[in-house]
C-alpha cells in the first residue's frame, strides 16, 4: 500500500520550462499552484496580462491532487438548510454557480485538449435512515422548483439498481455532476498555462509581501518580484497572512484506492457508475476509475499525526468500504492518502479583496469545480471586471477559538461517530 495520492502517482511530474531567475515584475503574481491559481493564470493570459505563479512545493501537490476525484454540482450540505441560513434567492444563486463551475471544468478540458477521463456521471446522495429519506424528499421538492429541475428522487428499488448494496433506502440523483482524473487534469492545466505564455515556479514559496505604492513586492528564496496585483490561492498555508489563516479550519479527509478489478465486479458494485455520497454525520464518498479501481474516502481518523493517520485511516476506510459495499470482492488497497479540506464556518467558499490583495479559498468540500471556476472569475476581477465575482461582498467569519480549535478535532470526531451510532440504533 503506497501512502501517496493515486492521482499524483499515476501522472508524469510537471516539468515546465526552467527559468534562470524570477522576472523583476509582472502584471499579476499568483500564490499557489493548485487548480485555483492555474485556472486564474490561464484566464489572465487570455486577457493579455503577464503572469507568474509561485508554488511552494509541486504543482497540484496539495488539495487539487489529493481529493476524491469528484466534480460535483450542488451545495455540500442540504439545499433546504442553505435556504434557511442564506435565504432562498442566495442559496439558489450559489447552487447555479456550482452548476456553472462544473461546466467550466468541462470547457477548459475540451478547449485545451486535456485527456483526464472527464465524464458526466451524476452524483448520488444516499441515505440509510428514515430521517435521511425525509430530508431528501424535502430537498427534492424545493430543489426542483428553485434550482435544479433535473434532480431525481430515487426509492429503495431504484437505489439498488444504481448501487450494489442493500444498506441504503433512498437517494437523490444530481445528473450534472462529473468525475475526472485529477492528476491528468492538473498537469494538463499547468501545461496550458505555459503554452499561453505564463510562468510557473515550483519550490518557490512566498516568504514576504509588502505594499509598494500601487504595487506589491513579493519575496521568495529565489528573489523578489514586483506585481501590479496579487491573488492568494493557497488554501490554508503557514505563509499566508494571519487574516486568512484565522478563517480556515483544516479538517483531514482520507482516501483509499483499490487495486484494479475486472469490469464485471465493478458493474456489480456500482452498476450506475455514479459518484456516491452517504448522509451519515461521518460520511463516505466513492467512485470508480477508468481502470476499474474503487476510490473510497471519508473523515476516517481525526488524529493530528499524518503518518500514523494515513495508515489508520486506510484500515478504517477498508472496513467501511466492506460494510457499505458487500458485493466488493477480496481486493487489496493499492493507495492510501490524506489531505486537508479547508473548512469555513459557513461551509462555503470565499473570494474578494483584503488590503488590496485578491483571494479565493476556503472551498469546504466544493474544491475541484469551484477552485477552477473561481480562479477564472478572480482573474477577471483582477483585470478590472469586479462584477464577475459571484461571491463578492459576503462576510467571512473567523474560526471561533482559532489556534485551539484543531486540538479538539479528535473529540469532535468521537462525538459525531457516537451520534451516528445512536441515530442508527433508534431506527
Amino acid at each position: 500500500m503506497k501512502l501517496t495520492s493515486y492521482w499524483l502517482d499515476t501522472v508524469p511530474r510537471f516539468t515546465g520550462t526552467p527559468q534562470a531567475a524570477l522576472p523583476g515584475q509582472a502584471d499579476a503574481v499568483i500564490v499557489g499552484g493548485g487548480f485555483s491559481g492555474l485556472s486564474a493564470a490561464l484566464r489572465l493570459r487570455q486577457l493579455g496580462a503577464s503572469v507568474v505563479v509561485l508554488e511552494r512545493d509541486r504543482v497540484i501537490g496539495e488539495a487539487s491532487g489529493r481529493n476524491g476525484g469528484h466534480v460535483n454540482n450542488g451545495l455540500a450540505g442540504s439545499f433546504t438548510d442553505a435556504c434557511a441560513k442564506l435565504g432562498e434567492d442566495t442559496a439558489t444563486r450559489l447552487y447555479k454557480v456550482l452548476n456553472s463551475a462544473v461546466d467550466t471544468v468541462e470547457t477548459i478540458t475540451r478547449e485545451n485538449g486535456i485527456d483526464c477521463d472527464f465524464t458526466r456521471c451524476g452524483k448520488l446522495k444516499v441515505g440509510n435512515r428514515q430521517a435521511h429519506e425525509a430530508a431528501l424528499q424535502t430537498d427534492y421538492a424545493r430543489l426542483t422548483v428553485a434550482a435544479d429541475p433535473e434532480a431525481c428522487l430515487l426509492d429503495e428499488t431504484q437505489v439498488r439498481e444504481e448501487l450494489g448494496s442493500d444498506l441504503f433506502s433512498s437517494g437523490l440523483l444530481y445528473p450534472k455532476s462529473a468525475r475526472m482524473h485529477m492528476g491528468r487534469f492538473g498537469i494538463g492545466l499547468a501545461n496550458a498555462v505555459l503554452h499561453a505564455g505564463g510562468l510557473i515556479f515550483e519550490n518557490t514559496p512566498m516568504t514576504g509581501m509588502k505594499r509598494t505604492g500601487n504595487s506589491f513586492e513579493m519575496t521568495t528564496p529565489q528573489g523578489k518580484i514586483l506585481a501590479k496585483s496579487v491573488l492568494m490561492a493557497t488554501g490554508i498555508s503557514r505563509n499566508a497572512p494571519a487574516w486568512f489563516r484565522q478563517r480556515i479550519m483544516p479538517v483531514g479527509s482520507f482516501i483509499v484506492a483499490t487495486e484494479p478489478m475486472d469490469e464485471a465486479a465493478m458493474r456489480r458494485i456500482m452498476p450506475g457508475g455514479r459518484n456516491v455520497v452517504t448522509m451519515q454525520n461521518i460520511h463516505n464518498y466513492f467512485r470508480a476509475t477508468a481502470d476499474h479501481r474503487l476510490i473510497f474516502g471519508g473523515r476516517a481518523s481525526f488524529s493530528r499525526s499524518r503518518t500514523t493517520t494515513d495508515i489508520t485511516s486506510g484500515n478504517m476506510l477498508l472496513a467501511a468500504m466492506r460494510r457499505t459495499l458487500p458485493e466488493l470482492p477480496d481486493v487489496k488497497i493499492d493507495y492510501c492518502w490524506g489531505g486537508d479540506v479547508d473548512m469555513t464556518v459557513d461551509r462555503l467558499p470565499h473570494a474578494g479583496q483584503w488590503n488590496g490583495v485578491f483571494y479565493t479559498m476556503g472551498y469546504s468540500g466544493h474544491g475541484t469545480q469551484m477552485s477552477v471556476y473561481m480562479g477564472q472569475r478572480m482573474a477577471e476581477a483582477m483585470a478590472g471586471m469586479p462584477d464577475t465575482n459571484p461571491l463578492a461582498g459576503r462576510a467571512w467569519q473567523k474560526i471561533p477559538c482559532y489556534g485551539l480549535a484543531s486540538h479538539f478535532l479528535p473529540l469532535v470526531g468521537a462525538f459525531y461517530r457516537a451520534k451516528d451510532f445512536v441515530q442508527e440504533m433508534k431506527e
